[in-house]
């Protein structure tokens, strides 16, 4: 089993983690975008809207470059990035998004952050997946020797984003979505997860 195997089900039985909706960042503060990134989402939105693949190239994409720049490249993004915690508990597989602490290095280190392109736009059906993909940061992190107990995460369509907090055996579902016609929110939220740390 790895990371997309997972549902509702075999998320809350084999490892211990029930799902709860809760506001996680309280009062957004919104980040004005660069006008290199207006640019970037704009130049993207006629092509990026066709494919998982697109949209994460043309708009996740972008977005994580523009938050590593803000803040003076102390968080490291790696895509595609294989995350092997546990195979016996199926928490193994390639990510697509996984933020972490420090530089950028050729190897993961200290993942704080999962995230995941939502298939067929389907937020709801991914959420199992990314609290998967958590569980297996706090779990390579343990492995590690690093151990930090909350992890947050996010499934995103590209122009829609579901952000998620996983803190001891519950996974936090943020009670809004952010959308990517309010771009400073979807940064304003990331940030928060970034001063979080």
């Amino acid at each position: 089993m790895a990371y997309s195997q997972f549902n509702y089900k075999k998320v809350r039985t084999e490892l211990g983690i029930s799902n709860k909706a809760a506001a996680l960042f309280g009062e957004i503060v919104p980040i004005e975008p660069s006008s290199w990134l207006k640019e970037s989402i704009a130049m993207a939105w006629g092509v990026a809207l066709f494919s998982e693949k697109a949209r994460s190239e043309g708009i996740v994409f972008p977005i994580l470059l523009e938050m590593r720049k803000r803040n003076a490249e102390s968080i490291s993004f790696y895509s595609g990035a294989i995350l092997n915690a546990d195979e016996s508990k199926g928490l193994n597989g390639e990510c697509d998004f996984i933020l972490g602490k420090g530089e950028q290095d050729f190897a993961l280190e200290v993942p704080l952050f999962c995230m995941i392109e939502a298939e067929d736009n389907d937020i709801e059906k991914n959420i199992p997946q990314c609290i998967a993909q958590m569980e297996g940061a706090r779990t390579y992190n343990k492995n590690e020797g690093k151990i930090i107990d909350t992890i947050f995460g996010c499934v995103t369509t590209g122009t829609e984003w579901q952000f998620l907090k996983l803190s001891g055996s519950i996974c936090y579902v943020d009670n809004q979505r952010y959308y990517i016609d309010k771009v400073e929110n979807i940064l304003g939220a990331l940030q928060a997860v970034i001063n979080f740390y």
